[in-house]
């Protein structure tokens, strides 16, 4: 298959150095392989996406001098295939519905636990007996993971960034404790999650190659799960570190002060991003 890799931001709010740099990255690598670069708009946060944002990650990117393929694959437009991916995973007795909140959920974890201890914040499972015809509006749709790993060999995934470069094998107990049943699908079916939306649309979009932030490493083997489940492919992986501020501190959406619009009207060129973000 062609060489091909993406960038995938939501736009929930302005594009900051730590995107310049991601979206580089992977541009340049596909570049240096006559590879694909395509750009994917994760707007299923419907309370929080704005089109005003999207336009603006169009500008950006084009400023910083890269091009994408045509049409670009928008989630909001893509909702019938999570939907197809949960009904399959429902069939297959693998999701179930939870109105749990969060009080719920934190009472439990507050109480003595039997079994595989649980990482904090981590779901219990209480309403891991329901069964999908008790789904009610509101409710939440998780993958029943011990239920799903019993149905799985073994899973390896091949990661080429450079503090976990390597082969890699997923540990079950460690995703069993580290992340329990996560949510597939919140509140109405029609609301995906990420790690559901991603896999399927990496899949469509034939991704051979993901370039991403180093805090998304661990969720990788919660994907590799369901590309196994939804007989989807296992992509190579590459988790770069993050540009972070003077402190040390993760750059945020919501730190103007590194969006890379604001260093546009303050007259920085795209080079100077570059050496900004260590290219």
């Amino acid at each position: 298959m062609t060489f091909t890799t993406r960038f995938a931001p939501s736009p929930t709010g302005p594009l900051h150095l730590g995107h310049a740099y991601s979206a580089l990255l992977a541009f340049d690598v596909a570049q240096a392989q006559q590879g694909r670069f395509l750009l994917r708009i994760e707007d299923t946060d419907t309370g929080r996406s704005r089109l005003a944002w999207e336009q603006q990650i169009y500008e950006d990117l084009t400023w910083l001098g890269l091009t994408w393929e045509h049409p670009v694959l928008r989630q909001s437009e893509h909702l019938p295939h999570y939907n197809a991916a949960l009904m399959k995973l429902a069939e297959r007795g693998l999701i179930y519905p939870c109105s749990c909140r969060r009080s719920d959920i934190k009472a439990a974890l507050s109480a003595p636990q039997e079994g595989v201890p649980l990482a904090p914040g981590v779901y219990p499972g209480m309403c891991r007996h329901r069964k999908m015809d008790t789904r009610q509006s509101g409710d939440a749709l998780r993958l029943n993971l011990g239920h799903a790993l019993k149905t799985l060999g073994p899973l390896n995934m091949i990661e080429t960034g450079a503090k976990h470069s390597g082969t890699h094998q997923l540990d079950p107990k460690q995703l069993m404790r580290d992340v329990g049943d996560p949510v597939l699908g919140r509140k109405e079916i029609e609301t995906p999650s990420y790690v559901l939306a991603a896999v399927i649309d990496d899949a469509e979009q034939e991704i051979t190659h993901v370039v991403r932030g180093g805090d998304l490493y661990q969720t990788t083997f919660l994907q590799m799960v369901l590309q196994a489940l939804l007989d989807l492919p296992t992509p190579i992986y590459h988790h770069h570190g993050l540009i972070r501020d003077e402190l040390g501190k993760r750059l945020a959406k919501r730190d103007d002060a590194r969006a890379i619009s604001k260093y546009r009207a303050d007259g920085v060129s795209p080079s100077k991003i570059r050496t900004l973000v260590g290219l």
